[in-house]
């Protein structure tokens, strides 16, 4: 841009000069000339003023001084003659006046037209800027691809870089190999995979290891996104598909990698548009540059998305993406290395176990393990802590799953109650439940939308969920409405969302899973969802009467579960009651204290001393923590502003300019060099 600004100057002075030699060639810059009536004209001659004339046609330009000029026209060629004869012959005739020379610039028009030429000039420079300078680099070349070559700037990441995802690495691994080193498949027959998929949920890292691809292969690398190729203009994505692919066979052997291709390889054959959908086009032309006639040898195609069921059948053929790569929600293992690389930059406390954290976080995303040790740095630092300690870790892993805490909502008395029951109902059909997961904190502090919840964290992860499971955390969604109803006089609308959560699980037990008796192991869910692209609607797959079944088999189990809380909170009121006083009196259980009130180890009054303790054993770790951290920022600052003195008596004289070399301190390199031991 610097460049082309200097070019544009250079024109621009070279203008500049030219118009002006020009109008001193044509007669000088500031000529005047100015139009009058004949009489003036006549009057101007009688008194003499005028020293040269000159007539054209019945127009007479008349000298009046240096550069000025005056001109009339006669009315006709009577009057010209008169004018003639009475003053212009006279005055040649007494030598007053000459007649034919001096014409008047044409400089001013020249002038005239500068404010055009101007303007001109700065319209072809602006369509010129726009044409070659503007947008991404080229504003009208709308049918570039905007794909760009990763050259791995900055920190190079490599498969050691990625936790967990041992078969996925393997697999992709493969790719790299033959990149590398395609001669030993060639020779069995061999056929590299022309594209693979990577799948998964949101934040399970498959951008992440298609990065750690590229650092592993060595080769070019393109990275586009699905949404780049769309655009308001007919053709455009078709055009950057083929520059796409122009560009990747160029730099063959190479990766392309498309992030979210769902946006531009959803289904074809329906919707709004037809045949015509602009999308429709350059997924056509997606599926040709893949596996047409054209021949795209050594370049591999990398791709993701979460949606892949709405992807089309024609791209997901061998050919085009030949394997499909899973990358799911980690497990207990693969969770416990993601902490131990999102750790390594972050002082963890001896206290802190990444095993543990990995226990207590089934569930959870790599996006989300990071965005919860972030958290924990930062409650840290809001502390002044140098060191991050289980309980950060714990209140950063609420915070990730409920949202802030809200201490400073004002509650009223009789709400408190009611969660605190409410909440104590969910924890005790819970613990009461064979078969249940250990309840892991209950609390009646407001977060996120809820004005409380209960915690329970699964002992091993799960593939597979089973009917007794899922008709025992029905049992316990209820378990807070039940309480109220039992303990209160009256019911609330907190338990909207527990009802809500409970009759989506017994309609999927229902009409997904076959678990009803009386409806059979039939799947009568709505399999397709909706999607601009595809359909506008769904359409049920059964009958009013299987409906009117469902319906009733689902209220079934819904009243069973309901019936089942009561019948445990019924047995065990005494205990709801200590653990409802416990929670008004401290506000938030942990999963051994709650155990203790439900086991009778401890009661209400005196979990609250203990609580009060702790609270004061943790402010007096915490002072002395920050008072250790202000030390370490004095000793700094005071280091900081020793060097800084002794910079100005080394280097800067006493106004505060710089030293010359010879009266600046000699450095420790230049001793170094002269150092005879050296030689």
């Amino acid at each position: 841009m610097k460049k082309f600004a200097k070019n544009i100057l250079i024109y621009l002075v070279i203008f500049a000069v030219v118009l002006t030699v020009a109008v001193v060639y044509k007669g000088g810059v500031g000529t005047e000339n100015k139009t009058v009536q004949f009489s003036t004209m006549a009057q101007y001659l009688d008194a003499g003023k005028v020293t040269s004339v000159n007539i054209t046609d019945t127009k007479i330009t008349g000298k009046i001084g240096d550069h000025k000029y005056i001109t009339a026209y006669a009315p006709n060629i009577v009057e010209l003659q008169w004018i003639s004869d009475k003053y212009i012959h006279k005055g040649m005739l007494d030598n007053k006046l000459t007649y034919g020379t001096d014409k008047p610039s044409s400089g001013s028009t020249v002038l005239s037209l500068l404010p055009t030429i101007i303007m001109v000039i700065a319209l072809g420079f602006l369509f010129y800027l726009m044409m070659n300078q503007g947008g991404n680099g080229k504003a009208f070349q709308f049918g570039k691809s905007k794909a760009k070559l990763y050259k791995g700037d900055g920190k190079k990441i490599t498969f050691a870089d990625v936790a967990g995802l041992k078969e996925e690495k393997e697999e992709l691994a493969e790719v790299v190999d033959f990149l590398k080193g395609p001669r030993k498949y060639k020779e069995v027959g061999a056929r590299i995979p022309k594209g693979m998929l990577l799948v998964g949920p949101p934040g399970t890292g498959k951008t992440y290891v298609s990065r750690a691809t590229a650092g592993e292969a060595g080769v070019p690398f393109f990275t586009i996104s699905g949404s780049d190729f769309v655009e308001m203009f007919v053709g455009v994505g078709a055009s950057r598909v083929r520059d796409l692919f122009d560009q990747a066979k160029k730099s063959a052997p190479c990766i392309v990698f498309i992030d979210e291709i769902d946006a531009v390889g959803r289904k074809r054959g329906a919707g709004l548009g037809g045949g015509n959908d602009e999308r429709e086009q350059t997924l056509n032309q997606l599926l040709v540059e893949m596996d047409g006639f054209g021949e795209n040898s050594g370049i591999i195609i990398l791709a993701a998305t979460n949606r892949p069921d709405v992807l089309d059948p024609a791209l997901l053929r061998p050919g085009r993406f030949d394997r499909q790569i899973v990358i799911g929600i980690p497990d207990v293992k693969g969770r416990e290395e993601i902490i131990k690389v999102h750790s390594k930059d972050k002082p963890l406390a001896d206290e802190v176990s990444p095993e543990i954290i990995a226990r207590r976080t089934p569930g959870f995303t790599p996006a989300d393990l990071e965005n919860l040790l972030n958290e924990a740095a930062l409650i840290t630092a809001r502390r002044n802590g140098t060191s991050i300690r289980m309980a950060e870790i714990e209140e950063a892993t609420t915070k990730v799953i409920a949202g802030p805490a809200k201490k400073s909502r004002v509650i009223s008395e009789a709400e408190r109650k009611l969660t605190a029951y409410h909440e104590a109902g969910h924890a005790v059909v819970m613990r009461s439940t064979p078969g249940s997961d250990p309840v892991h904190q209950v609390t009646i502090i407001p977060r996120g939308q809820a004005g409380g919840f209960t915690m329970w964290l699964p002992t091993e992860d799960r593939t597979f969920d089973t009917k007794g499971n899922m008709q025992n955390t029905i049992m316990h969604m209820l378990g807070g409405r039940v309480a109220e109803a039992l303990t209160l006089d009256d019911i609330s609308t907190g338990a909207s969302n527990d009802i809500q959560r409970a009759t989506e699980i017994a309609r999927d037990m229902v009409t997904k899973y076959g678990f009803s008796d009386n409806i059979g192991p039939v799947n009568y869910s709505d399999s397709d969802e909706v999607f601009l692209g595809k359909d506008f609607s769904t359409k049920k797959n059964f009958s009013d009467g299987v409906a009117s079944k469902i319906d009733e088999e689902v209220k079934n189990i819904m009243v069973a579960g309901y019936d089942g809380a009561e019948k445990i909170l019924k047995e065990n009121m005494d205990k709801l009651e200590t653990i409802a006083q416990a929670l008004l009196r401290v506000e938030t259980l942990d999963g051994e204290q709650f155990e203790a009130l439900y086991t009778g180890a401890i009661d209400a009054e005196g979990l609250e001393k203990q609580v009060h303790e702790k609270e004061e054993e943790l402010k007096k770790a915490n002072a002395k923590e920050a008072e250790e951290f202000e030390k370490i920022r004095k000793e700094e600052e005071e280091k900081l502003a020793a060097d800084l003195a002794r910079y100005d008596t080394d280097y800067m004289d006493e106004d505060g300019n710089p030293k010359s070399e010879e009266e600046q301190p000699e450095s420790e390199e230049s001793k170094d060099d002269t150092d005879p031991k050296k030689e």
